[in-house]
């Protein structure tokens, strides 16, 4: 007999396989969810009336997560060149993001528009600035807002740098279900002093703290060798580096060194991290999570992380796609190919997981996104044609169906 939902609409979905990604994949299943987009249940195909499902080819997921983005420079695509390597792509940046506030305004809104149709249902969200704010105030989706705050090192200038984006933060009153924190933007440009407020500032726990990391190799070359081309950069903006002194360690401890280890942290990019990097984050910290960025690292870098390491050490890895910048489009569907084209040793069921439940849980929105638990309001994708084994993964859309 089929089964009875009292409730005053249900919609049943059938495809050839659905990934509730919190358990394994199922074939000749129906996912029930209400009319709030609220998964009810998961039964047997044959429980249920055919004439009563939705029937499609391909693949049934959760809703994506993107856990790193820089909305506010949407406007941007297509002004910087590719493969410059970083210090170059953020000099472009400094010097080319201020166009008038409604070409601003403008493309936000249509870069959130994309990522929706993409089937993103939650954003980890790099701000300097108030532009998304009214955007983000709509609650269309579930936003994490990290109010991104740097002094190029300058102990001097890490109470004005702290008060502006104070000012920035205060501004900011996310819709329901969304968050915001203070975060540090990178080890190559945040004092100890501002570190130190940040933290401060900052509840002590239950909270998600990005950080660039690992970016490029001036980076390295900085901390390690007290030398590079981060020197000239700085230099190039009147900012002197002669206080700096080099650790002699990759920069990740430092930021470990002034971080806090009870609030999740979400590495970003780690283009260069290696196995005793991850390691020692993850031995300094239970919350560690690890942002990865393909198609904006070889946008900037001509180079991704090492997948491999992050495998071979447990790391929980989420996807992000960085911003219109450095970026051909916001869609995590398109990052999870470029690592299957160039890494395709990572199975697709793990990818699936990077992009839906960890990100969920890096971002503390696990309650409701990232898998297809009863009661939760995921999001339901179609990865329309998808086959079982996902070896055509390149030819497949993503289509929204809650």
């Amino acid at each position: 007999m089929p089964f009875i939902y009292k409730t005053a609409s249900v919609r049943k979905i059938t495809a050839d396989r659905i990934y509730p990604v919190s358990s394994e994949p199922l074939e000749q299943a129906v996912l029930i969810a209400d009319d709030n987009g609220s998964i009810l249940a998961i039964e047997p195909r044959e429980r249920h009336d055919p004439a009563s499902l939705e029937t499609y080819r391909g693949a049934l997921i959760p809703g994506f997560v993107n856990t790193h983005c820089h909305l506010e420079l949407s406007h941007m695509k297509g002004l910087v060149d590719t493969g410059t390597g970083l210090i170059p792509f953020i000099t472009s940046v400094v010097t080319k993001r201020n166009l008038p506030a409604e070409v601003i305004a403008d493309a936000i809104v249509r870069a959130e528009q994309e990522m929706l149709d993409g089937g993103i249902v939650a954003l980890g969200d790099i701000s300097n600035t108030v532009d998304t704010f009214a955007v983000k105030a709509a609650g269309r989706m579930r936003y994490y807002t990290f109010v991104e705050l740097f002094d190029f090192l300058q102990e001097d200038g890490a109470e004005k740098a702290f008060t502006d984006w104070k000012a920035v933060y205060d501004q900011l009153h996310p819709a329901p279900g969304s968050r915001r924190s203070l975060v540090p933007h990178a080890p190559y440009s945040v004092s100890k002093t501002l570190f130190r407020k940040i933290k401060d500032a900052d509840p002590e726990s239950g909270i998600t703290v990005s950080i660039h990391n690992q970016e490029t190799p001036p980076e390295s070359e900085l901390f390690e060798h007290g030398t590079g081309a981060f020197y000239d950069f700085y230099g190039g903006f009147q900012i002197s580096l002669a206080d700096f002194k080099a650790t002699g360690k990759p920069s990740i401890y430092y930021a470990l060194e002034n971080m806090n280890p009870a609030n999740r942290t979400l590495f970003v990019h780690n283009t260069l991290s290696s196995a005793d990097d991850i390691r020692a984050a993850q031995a300094w910290s239970n919350h560690c999570y690890w942002a990865i960025c393909p198609n904006a690292n070889l946008y900037i870098e001509n180079r991704m992380p090492n997948l491999q390491l992050f495998l071979d050490t447990d790391a929980r890895v989420t996807f992000g796609t960085d911003s219109l910048t450095s970026n051909w489009q916001l869609s995590i569907l398109e990052e999870i190919k470029t690592v299957a084209r160039y890494q395709s040793y990572v199975p697709f069921e793990t990818m699936l997981r990077w992009a839906t439940l960890n990100g969920a849980q890096a971002l503390g929105f696990d309650d409701t996104l990232g898998s297809f638990d009863a009661g939760k309001t995921p999001g339901v994708l179609l990865l329309e044609g998808l086959s079982p084994d996902a070896s055509n993964l390149q030819d497949t859309r993503v289509r929204r169906l809650l």
